[in-house]
């Protein structure tokens, strides 16, 4: 099974990719572990190499509605809302590539970065795949600031096209969100070609469908919640996701499972979260749970084989974690991890609203 794609026409994106390193970490110091600083430094960069046609598309205010305006759709669909965030790879010069792979690998892991970089390669299958159509576009994926970068002031910046949404904010310059988090595939996995089984998604799928076939007749009652998929995520792009968007919480609690069982339910979540830094992840952690299993349900719907229609829901007190495989004969994922009421750093911003009471830095 192959999970990285590697074709002859992206290896000079990813050797921008490597480049921005250097570019990014040289030409001033900064503590081994301060991403906060990494991050306002990389993206201070990034604008600086634009000129002012190109700033005005990617510099916004952190208080625009443009900010929670996402979504996984192809750049092309958004034309009639005004269009996607940001300025696209497309329009970007070889040094501004690097920088905005910089800014990107401030906030991902190495496996979150390849995922990305995956996702992004599959529009080149999409565009053969689909004779040639213009819209599947590996280069249209947009990068946008909100604010100005800092350290101690609010901010944020996204990077996005089909089936990619990151969402970085900096509340106070060193608190994270990066929730609303999208990662789709189409195809899901590859079928024909130099690419033939490749999966991009491959555990968010085959560790939940090894789960749901693992649970007892007993279990499964609590845990099938339909015997047919949602035709998509139930959250959308949503600029926002109550909690009472899943209320009453359905599913198997996870004290209902085997300790097995409760083992793969707490890596599946991990693997949603660990798309990015440890560093990013461990501080939001720390201040909310992700994977502690408390509170946790996991719901499933639709077949559980192979070219069968299924989606699943994990629910924890504080965060929605969705993926569903439906379209093209269910070989087209859509995965997603939200947080109620938080999204965004809304439930940061409020507190630090509060606690110091001034308007949108």
């Amino acid at each position: 099974m192959k999970t990285v794609l590697l074709q002859t026409h992206w290896l000079p994106a990813l050797k921008l990719a490597f480049a921005a390193i250097a570019l990014t970490t040289g030409g001033g110091a900064l503590a081994a572990d301060d991403v906060p600083g990494e991050m306002a430094e990389a993206a201070r960069r990034f604008l600086r190499s634009l000129d002012e046609q190109q700033r005005q598309r990617v510099a916004l205010q952190f208080d625009s509605d443009r900010r929670t305006a996402w979504h996984y759709f192809p750049s092309s669909m958004l034309e009639s809302r005004g269009g996607r965030r940001g300025l696209p790879i497309k329009e970007m010069s070889g040094e501004q590539r690097a920088l905005a792979h910089g800014l990107l690998n401030t906030a991902l892991s190495h496996d979150g970065h390849m995922q990305t970089m995956t996702v992004m390669a599959l529009e080149a299958i999409l565009r053969k795949l689909e004779n040639g159509n213009a819209a599947r576009d590996p280069e249209m994926y947009h990068v946008a600031v909100f604010g100005r970068p800092s350290t101690e002031q609010t901010w944020g910046w996204s990077f996005e096209g089909h089936h990619l949404s990151v969402n970085l904010t900096l509340v106070g310059g060193q608190q994270f969100s990066v929730t609303p988090s999208f990662f789709g595939s189409n195809p899901a996995v590859v079928k024909d070609g130099p690419q033939k089984g490749l999966e991009t998604l491959a555990i968010e799928q085959q560790l939940a469908r090894k789960l749901v076939r693992s649970l007892t007749p007993q279990q499964r009652t609590l845990a099938v919640i339909a015997d047919k998929a949602p035709a998509d995520i139930i959250t959308r792009a949503d600029p926002s996701v109550g909690r009472d968007r899943f209320h009453p919480p359905k599913g198997i609690p996870f004290e209902q499972l085997t300790t097995e069982q409760q083992q793969q339910l707490l890596t599946l979540v991990r693997h949603f979260a660990d798309k990015y830094r440890p560093q990013v992840i461990d501080q939001i952690a720390r201040r909310t749970p992700i994977a502690d299993g408390r509170g946790m349900l996991f719901a499933w719907a639709g077949g559980t084989d192979p070219g069968q229609g299924h989606y699943y829901r994990i629910q924890t007190p504080h965060f929605v974690f969705e993926y569903d495989n439906t379209q093209n004969d269910a070989n087209h994922v859509h995965a997603v991890w939200r947080q109620f009421d938080g999204d965004f750093g809304a439930d940061l911003l409020r507190r630090h609203y509060e606690a110091s009471p001034h308007p949108a830095e």
